[in-house]
């Protein structure tokens, strides 16, 4: 007690505010870091889920290095990524721009826009599953009869099955996304566009001069928020492609996916381990990218 009365008032405030902090810090610690640590230390080693673990060193990294179906599943994460997060960004920019400038019905048709995105992933996969069957069970193909067009292999096609899948994958994410750039477009200062009413600015130059470099802080977020979840797309693959997980010549299987297919169905903990580590790697880059856009703004 003599310890705390001789501190200044302001280490008093650190003091408490540390007791309060120890608790959350010490959980978050051990749900986060130790597993996360436990993660490391087992890509070093050998482990069936049974037995003891064998120290291996680097042989889990070098397999992986070595795994054509590695680089096949590394290719297609990035595929998610690469496809899914310009068209998802677009797509939810066009929709928040013209759907703020509504007023009748705003508020039900945003909610309309934001359902997919508090629906169960499992059971909108699974819809979206029976969407795209062959005739005369799936809702696409038999549109597509309808008007003499012949029908696509949608899910069983090398060349079909990514797109296929990350459709709805974009889809569920669009609502969030669109009310963030609302949020943004509500943000920025009506006094802008009055300024550019008058001065008789035409409404392309006011699109790209003054509602998008505004948005840019938000685009940043939703760039790193929606590459984050393409770079872990799961549920969207695995219940649309339960009969042949991956799809054909895994042409749909992304990284999370490989792991969980490595540990629990190869019952290979330490390979599965190191290909978690090398997605966190990737996570952790583009976090660090975040943060450094974030910063220069």
């Amino acid at each position: 007690m003599t310890f705390y009365r001789n501190l200044t008032i302001k280490q008093k405030q650190i003091v408490w505010a540390w007791a309060f902090l120890a608790l959350p810090v010490l959980f978050y610690g051990l749900i986060r870091f130790y597993p996360t640590g436990t993660a490391f230390l087992i890509s070093f080693q050998e482990w069936n889920l049974l037995g003891a673990r064998t120290w291996t060193g680097l042989d889990n990294y070098i397999k992986l290095w070595n795994d054509p179906v590695f680089w096949k599943v590394f290719k297609n994460t990035f595929a998610y990524l690469l496809i899914g997060t310009p068209v998802s960004l677009v797509l939810s920019f066009i929709i928040a721009y013209h759907l703020d400038k509504l007023r009748f019905m705003h508020g039900f048709l945003r909610m309309l826009y934001f359902l997919p995105f508090m629906t169960s992933a499992v059971a909108m996969a699974w819809v979206w599953r029976w969407f795209y069957q062959d005739v005369p069970i799936g809702l696409f193909n038999n549109l597509l009869a309808s008007v003499g067009i012949a029908q696509i292999s949608f899910l069983n096609s090398t060349t079909n099955a990514l797109p296929a899948v990350l459709a709805p994958a974009v889809w569920a994410g669009l609502g969030f996304q669109v009310i963030i750039f609302m949020a943004g477009l509500r943000a920025i200062p009506i006094s802008y566009y009055e300024a550019a009413k008058i001065d008789g600015v035409g409404w392309w130059t006011v699109l790209t001069q003054i509602t998008l470099p505004l948005l840019k802080p938000t685009m940043v977020f939703i760039v790193v928020f929606s590459s984050i979840g393409f770079l872990r797309i799961f549920d969207h693959v695995f219940n649309m492609t339960t009969n042949n997980p991956g799809g054909p010549l895994n042409s749909t299987k992304p990284l999370v996916l490989m792991i969980y297919d490595t540990a629990f169905n190869g019952f290979n903990m330490g390979y599965a381990a190191a290909q978690t580590v090398v997605l966190f790697m990737i996570l952790l880059i583009v976090s660090l990218l975040q943060l450094r856009l974030l910063r220069s703004e």
